[in-house]
């Protein structure tokens, strides 16, 4: 049995509580690895395209 599945097993036999509290601790955990994400993007400039999109439009309304 691969980890995967292990933790599909782990979490479907949890308590409701015990769900409830995973479920919080997982959703703060990925909005880590996301901002973590976001960060390596910006530093590396791969955003940089999207960012000048984003102030040309902006400039277009104003």
């Amino acid at each position: 049995m691969n980890t995967l599945q292990e933790i599909e097993r782990a979490v479907s036999q949890l308590s409701p509580e015990e769900l409830a509290a995973f479920r919080a601790w997982f959703a703060e955990f990925d909005a880590a690895v996301w901002d973590q994400q976001f960060e390596a993007d910006v530093a590396a400039g791969r955003l940089n395209t999207l960012a000048e999109k984003a102030l040309q439009d902006l400039k277009t309304i104003i």
